[in-house]
């Protein structure tokens, strides 16, 4: 049976393996890329199960792990915009302005398209995509301005024709959005609480090792925090779609933005 630790005793526990020096990852790491392998090799390092503490309230609280210095995102949660009635995504974006599957004739269908997009708050996509924070409306928008599209690429212009031709260069209709209260609430709901793990890395023999250098305790999700996050270009909205497959609208985020998230956060290593 898994012992059940209070919150201090885990932290206590995280201390003890952090100060007993270099730990070998859990997960073939040097050839394929894995972002969890930092949380993995600590949570068998505690003995307990994958996404499963052993505090009384575990609901609450996630495990969280990254290298130092890492560049890798987080995906914070999959969200699909508003109106969901209308499914933005299948019956406008990816119809109306997606373009060929790269893999289109080959892997799939000759007719396979794709909508994938990384979009910022911070600046319009090659295609003319951005997200808005509208505070007067409480909502995250995603917008188009054809303005801001890359016409001196050529495949690019040739969207834009193919665009035109099928929904007009306007404004997207309906305009996707997010209300920032469902925002609050959702990611809210996923990351509510976080122990927050930084370890040094190194490579002997083939294999990745782990060194535990820090730990904060996070707590207290806090939106503004989040929009913050977004204005600053840390946090966007990925569109992942083709023809045959949504693989969801995901809102991501850089590693070292992640204790921007909370409105407590405390260091215990």
């Amino acid at each position: 049976m898994t012992k059940l630790y209070t919150k201090d005793e885990l932290i206590e526990a995280i201390k003890e393996i952090a100060a007993a020096g270099w730990h070998k990852s859990v997960k073939k790491t040097v050839d394929v890329r894995n972002d969890g392998a930092v949380g993995n090799t600590l949570e068998i390092l505690l003995g307990i199960q994958e996404n499963n503490l052993p505090i009384p309230n575990a609901r609450e609280w996630e495990l969280k792990g990254q290298r130092a210095g890492s560049t890798s995102l987080v995906t914070l949660k999959h969200i699909e915009p508003s109106p969901r009635a209308s499914k933005i995504v299948s019956q406008i974006l990816l119809p109306l302005y997606g373009w060929p599957h790269e893999q289109a004739g080959k892997k799939y269908p000759d007719t396979e398209m794709s909508f994938r997009s990384t979009t910022y708050a911070t600046g319009f996509t090659n295609r003319g995509f951005r997200i808005v924070i509208d505070k007067n409306e409480n909502k995250l928008k995603f917008i188009f301005d054809s303005n801001h599209a890359d016409k001196e690429n050529n495949s690019i212009r040739k969207w834009m024709d193919d665009v035109e031709r099928k929904a007009g260069l306007g404004s997207l209709k309906p305009e996707p959005y997010w209300g920032l209260d469902d925002l609050k609430y959702e990611i809210g709901a996923k990351i509510k609480n976080c122990f927050y793990v930084v370890s040094e890395r190194k490579i002997e023999n083939r294999h990745e090792y782990f060194k535990f250098n820090e730990l904060y305790v996070m707590s207290g999700f806090d939106i503004s925090g989040f929009i913050k996050c977004l204005e600053e270009g840390q946090a966007f909205v990925d569109f992942d779609a083709r023809t045959g497959h949504n693989h969801g609208t995901k809102f991501r985020i850089k590693q070292n933005a992640w204790k921007n998230l909370y409105s407590s956060v405390e260091r215990k290593i």
